[in-house]
């Protein structure tokens, strides 16, 4: 493996996808319940989404579409950014994402859900979108949603801010994963300035909870054009973030095919201390999802 942060990064990578694909990115991975790793990734030049298993983590199955732009709507144009979940009520899956946008550098994103039967072929749940930009730290984005189900409610973060690279993290809560309520306390988790490898910005986060609270992985930018994976601890997962001392974790590569930035984990715990992540790393405008695993000690 080649190492890179405190996380040591595959000597296969990228694992998934290559020119043949073109940009994959953002990536969800979570394993299901025959033991099969699913990944939902946003497939760049179909402008949708598409889903592939693996039973490794390194070797996946051909992607498939899951769910494409509805560019009638007024508000996707193209859609990427999403996470998927079975649907607590046992009936299929459910999927938050966002829907964009886009002319030239302006645009604006907002967050739309869909649904299964089967976890392939999703359909829109509702025509309009379930969260929008309406602070004035939101700008005119919110995107790359994160759905968590606790056993009583739908906890949602999310980024906002700019159209290129968000800004800061967001929460929100929802009885039905439809309709959701804002943290009054909104923005939770912001960059640090005297940390140069996020003293830009922060976007797009996976959480883990734990027995000492949530874990939280999540971008750090050096600026808009660099960036590299961090993570942070919270007791409640809104507020009294503390990031980890192994930060940064994943970092560019010189000369690699992730040397311009390393881009949205998404992470599944191997054992008490390890975690298998993966990311997309970007030279130029190739874009592919690359895989690293490391560990990161407890809560003291």
């Amino acid at each position: 493996m080649n190492h890179a942060g405190s996380f040591e990064k595959h000597k296969c990578n990228p694992i998934f996808g290559d020119e043949s694909t073109g940009t994959m990115f953002d990536a969800f991975v979570r394993r299901q319940p025959d033991g099969k790793l699913r990944m939902d990734v946003s497939w760049r030049p179909r402008e949708s989404f598409a889903v592939t298993f693996s039973d490794d983590g390194f070797n996946w199955s051909e992607p498939i579409i899951t769910l494409g732009p509805d560019k009638s709507s007024g508000w996707e144009q193209i859609v990427n950014r999403n996470c998927v979940l079975p649907n607590p009520s046992g009936n299929g899956f459910l999927m938050w994402y966002t829907g964009q946008v886009l002319n030239g550098g302006q645009g604006v994103s907002k967050i739309g859900v869909a649904r299964s039967d089967d976890g392939i072929r999703f359909e829109r749940f509702r025509r309009d979108p379930v969260i929008v930009p309406e602070a004035e730290f939101e700008k005119e984005s919110v995107m790359n949603p994160f759905v968590m189900f606790d056993g009583e409610k739908f906890r949602m973060w999310y980024a906002a801010g700019e159209i290129c690279e968000p800004n800061v993290i967001c929460y929100a809560e929802s009885a039905d994963g439809v309709n959701w309520t804002k943290y009054s306390g909104n923005p939770i988790f912001v960059c640090n300035p005297e940390k140069e490898y996020e003293q830009d910005r922060i976007g797009a986060v996976d959480i883990l909870k734990e027995d000492d609270g949530y874990l939280m992985f999540y971008i750090g930018y050096r600026d808009v054009n660099t960036a590299c994976i961090c993570a942070a601890r919270s007791k409640d997962g809104i507020g009294g973030w503390e990031r980890v001392p192994e930060n940064p974790l994943v970092m560019p590569t010189p000369g690699e095919w992730d040397a311009d930035s390393c881009y949205k984990p998404t992470v599944v715990k191997a054992d008490d201390l390890t975690y298998r992540l993966w990311y997309n790393g970007r030279r130029g405008g190739d874009e592919y999802i690359g895989y690293a695993e490391g560990r990161i000690s407890p809560r003291k």
